[in-house]
């Protein structure tokens, strides 16, 4: 089997994979973060361990399959590196070891799975921006590229935004949950879900590739059951929750 023919039913296994995990996952809350329940899936790790195990693929796959490709020194590609590792250099270093919540933990298999999807979602985008694309000097003032980074940029910029929010919802020492207010928590109950949402909804166009739309549609099939499940427990939890605050789009859902 040609390379290009494995990537091909790669991306299409994520295609696929996206629509089993948002059945699955509509029906109950995977048991990490303010759904731990502290038994149930087997052996638990440290929660920010985890997360650095979880998300290391994001980064380290997809640099080594990066540099691998014919492409990889042009500078549509290298912005697209930097747009991606952007992200998951946060997300798998900076974020994890931020967080207050230490004693908190999260299934081994939670992590397990979550290593085996980055890892083939990092080489199947790797491979397309870096081999597979057709990303010359010219797509950098192609309308897909420009509104595609633009919001990405706007996603990551709310992603972000509403990290510091929740991480400033504790002091030192502390491990309770609280409501977050301002920025886009003013809208939703999952603002950072919301950004991370248009972040990969802004790479799919900016890539105008298949690849690109399987990984928006698996984050999309993740983080919508996520954020209802979230809404849920901040509703059941605190009384003065904002009543007009939605799910996860703001005004909408």
């Amino acid at each position: 089997m040609s390379e290009a023919r494995l990537h091909g039913w790669l991306v299409w296994a994520v295609i696929a994979s996206a629509a089993l995990t948002f059945l699955y996952l509509l029906g109950r809350a995977v048991p990490y973060g303010r759904h731990y329940r502290g038994t149930g899936w087997g052996p638990h790790a440290p929660s920010p361990l985890g997360w650095i195990a979880m998300e290391l693929p994001a980064v380290v796959v997809f640099m080594l399959v990066y540099r691998g490709g014919s492409n990889a020194d042009q500078i549509v590609p290298m912005l697209f590196l930097s747009m991606w590792q952007g992200h998951y250099l946060n997300r798998t270093f900076i974020y994890p070891l931020r967080t207050r919540g230490s004693l908190r933990r999260m299934p081994v298999l939670v992590i397990g799975s979550a290593f085996l999807f980055n890892a083939i979602n990092a080489y199947i985008n790797a491979r397309t921006v870096s081999e597979l694309g057709n990303y010359g000097i010219q797509w950098l003032g192609d309308p897909r590229f420009l509104l595609g980074a633009g919001i990405f940029l706007a996603g990551m910029a709310v992603n972000l935004h509403a990290d510091n929010i929740l991480l400033r919802l504790r002091q030192p020492g502390e491990t309770a949950y609280a409501i977050p207010q301002g920025g886009a928590f003013r809208f939703v109950s999952s603002a950072n879900y919301l950004g991370e949402m248009v972040e990969w909804t802004g790479w799919a166009i900016a890539t105008w590739s298949l690849s690109g739309l399987a990984f928006a549609l698996l984050t999309a099939a993740n983080l919508i059951p996520r954020a209802r499940s979230n809404h849920c427990w901040y509703r059941q939890t605190f009384a003065e929750y904002p009543a007009k605050r939605k799910v996860l789009i703001p005004g909408i859902y």
